[in-house]
């Protein structure tokens, strides 16, 4: 592969994966400084279990039943949970958690601000779509990496800038990592 082939894959593939993860940065950063958006919540139901068992397999079908039978006009992609609880997905947008409360059924609508929002996809809790974006942007990012280094390395004028920048790089990440 020449080089001016591969500065171009590299300059194509970072412009086309900045927006995501300039995103994914700032998700990242906001979460790591404790802001992690609010959630609305809205008690919706609150009664009898309606038949509604957290451990049976197909809970996707109970919980759609559910919402069919409360007449609310919601669509998931698929549910997440446990022993006493469950939650529609994706959560990046409104979504309902189902919670046992003793013999009560607990039902909440819950709808994120833009800063949660950008959180949940950050943890990937959006769309499928989205989590596929994220996967490809994952090994577009290895790429561009590699790319990039291996275009300092073999570089006359950066070979020793890059080497130098990169080793510090690994220092850093150990020293931090480790401490």
């Amino acid at each position: 592969m020449s080089r001016k082939l591969l500065i171009s894959i590299h300059l194509i593939l970072a412009a086309f994966f900045a927006p995501i993860l300039i995103l994914i940065g700032v998700s990242g950063g906001l979460y790591l400084m404790g802001e992690k958006g609010h959630v609305e919540k809205q008690e919706i139901y609150k009664g009898e279990l309606a038949g509604y068992d957290f451990a049976n397999k197909d809970r996707a079908s109970q919980v759609r039943e559910f919402i069919k039978a409360q007449n609310i006009d919601h669509e998931f992609e698929y549910i997440r949970g446990g022993s006493d609880f469950a939650i529609t997905r994706p959560t990046s947008k409104e979504h309902y958690l189902f919670e046992l409360d003793g013999e009560q059924l607990v039902v909440t609508k819950r709808t994120p601000n833009v800063i949660s929002t950008i959180v949940e996809l950050h943890k990937g809790h959006g769309p499928t779509g989205f989590k596929t974006l994220q996967k490809l942007t994952a090994l577009g990012l290895f790429i561009i990496i590699i790319s990039g280094l291996y275009l300092g390395i073999t570089s006359p004028s950066l070979r020793n800038k890059t080497a130098a920048i990169t080793g510090l790089g690994f220092i850093v990440t150990l020293w931090f990592a480790f401490l």
